[in-house]
């Protein structure tokens, strides 16, 4: 009787076996991997039919005959990297390489009798734009901690090449908010039906690295080993993804930033700076529509400076040391741009996969709107008009192509271009 048993035993083991082993090879199949690879990258060539010159708008008659210039660059080289620990914890960084990245060395100079001398070899940045860990408690509700990308604005949010037509990132955004925005502070964000939200708290920015040109876009950099956090800010955005196609979105940032620097003054209760904040207000609405033969987007930041004449005065008297960080240029009170692109997919009827878009753009911003007392800077004002494709053979690559040109005031030269591009945006594994 126990042969027989161990024998039909032995039996369905055996039959057993085979249907174990392609159970688990399917599991292993279909179990989504705990790690995500991916990354995104930028190679452009452009030539600017207008002069570089440092003078070419305060002397602007001198350079209007200008032959132009042309450049080559990778402005943005990405790796992201994630994995899920399990139990509602994960983790995502992004390491993004700027214009190629930094190539610093050591050389024996045989020309200088055998010196050695470090030499930078290539220009560029290396940054860490997003290191974090998140719990997720429900889709509604999770908390990331960590260094985050501030999600205000259209492109801070969609900075990936596949969220933008140019060839480079929309120049109005790109110009007066920093761009791609990171901090290191803590997010809570989720999404409940049809709404999206995202709230953030973070160390508020620098104003002693505002400048007229750029308004608060240097204001998230730090020359040091640390980021400066005396005073600390807040960020919130809400998207709204109740119709199909479209995203309609409104962002926000507020936070005192007079003052947020290694560099300090306690100012006496007679002193003009006694109760500078330097309180900094901005708010954006964006959105964009897609459908299988359209893509359309567009956006609205405005900004406003508290304290923007003390500043502009503190900025400029700053000390003028070696190796100090500062600009030494005023900043307006306020700054503002509007955008809109759209484009048109001419293989909408005979694809699926390939997309070839015709699209116009138009920007307009302005980076110096100056507080009372500050004479204003014409050029800080600029329309851009561009037209071009991008071909994408498949969903990760685009090729893209544009030309246009960058509008000024009269007494301005424009500024025609034309630009080339090839993008990727995807994940090698997830």
């Amino acid at each position: 009787m126990q042969k027989e048993y161990f024998k039909l035993l032995t039996i369905s083991i055996l039959l057993c076996l085979p249907l174990a082993m392609l159970q688990a090879q399917t599991d292993t199949i279909e179990r989504p991997s705990r790690l995500t690879i991916g990354g995104y990258g930028e190679a452009v060539c452009n030539y600017n039919l207008y002069s570089d010159n440092v003078f070419r708008y305060t002397h602007a008659s001198r350079y209007a005959d200008s032959k132009g210039h042309g450049r080559v660059d990778i402005p943005h080289a990405v790796i992201m990297l994630g994995y899920d620990f399990g139990h509602g914890w994960s983790m995502g960084t992004e390491i993004e390489f700027e214009h190629g990245g930094i190539e610093a060395t050591v050389e024996k100079e045989t020309e200088e009798t055998g010196e050695f001398e470090q030499e930078i070899e290539r220009g560029g940045e290396v940054a860490l734009e997003q290191f974090w860990v998140q719990k997720s408690f429900s889709n509604a509700f999770n908390i990331r901690a960590g260094h985050i990308v501030v999600p205000v604005g259209m492109t801070n949010n969609n900075h990936t090449p596949d969220k933008f037509f140019g060839v480079y990132r929309p120049e109005g955004e790109n110009t007066i908010l920093p761009c791609t925005w990171h901090e290191t502070g803590i997010s809570l964000w989720g999404r409940a039906g049809n709404w999206r939200y995202e709230a953030q708290l973070l160390p508020a920015l620098n104003s002693n690295l505002y400048n007229e040109s750029g308004w608060v876009h240097n204001g998230s950099a730090s020359p040091y080993e640390f980021r400066p956090a005396n005073s600390l800010a807040g960020a919130l955005r809400i998207d709204y993804l109740g119709i199909p196609g479209l995203r309609l979105s409104l962002s926000g940032y507020l936070g005192n930033t007079f003052n947020n620097d290694i560099v300090t003054n306690t100012y006496s209760e007679t002193s003009q700076f006694h109760n500078a904040k330097g309180t900094l207000a901005i708010g954006a609405f964006d959105f964009d529509y897609h459908n299988r033969w359209f893509l359309i987007r567009g956006n609205f930041d405005y900004g406003w400076l508290g304290n923007a004449s003390l500043i502009s005065t503190r900025n400029k008297n700053q000390t003028t040391m070696t190796g100090n960080p500062y600009p030494h240029t005023a900043v307006g009170e306020r700054a503002w741009d509007a955008s809109v692109e759209a484009g048109i997919n001419l293989l909408a009827a005979r694809s699926t996969h390939k997309k070839l878009y015709l699209f116009g753009r138009y920007d307009h911003y302005d980076s110096f709107v100056p507080a009372n007392g500050w004479t204003d800077i014409p050029w800080a004002e600029k329309q851009i008009v561009s037209a071009g494709i991008n071909y994408y053979p498949l969903p990760q690559i685009a090729v893209k192509a544009e030309a246009g040109i960058r509008l000024l005031k009269q007494q301005y030269n424009n500024e025609p271009y034309v630009a080339v591009g090839i993008t990727w945006c995807g994940f090698f594994h997830r």
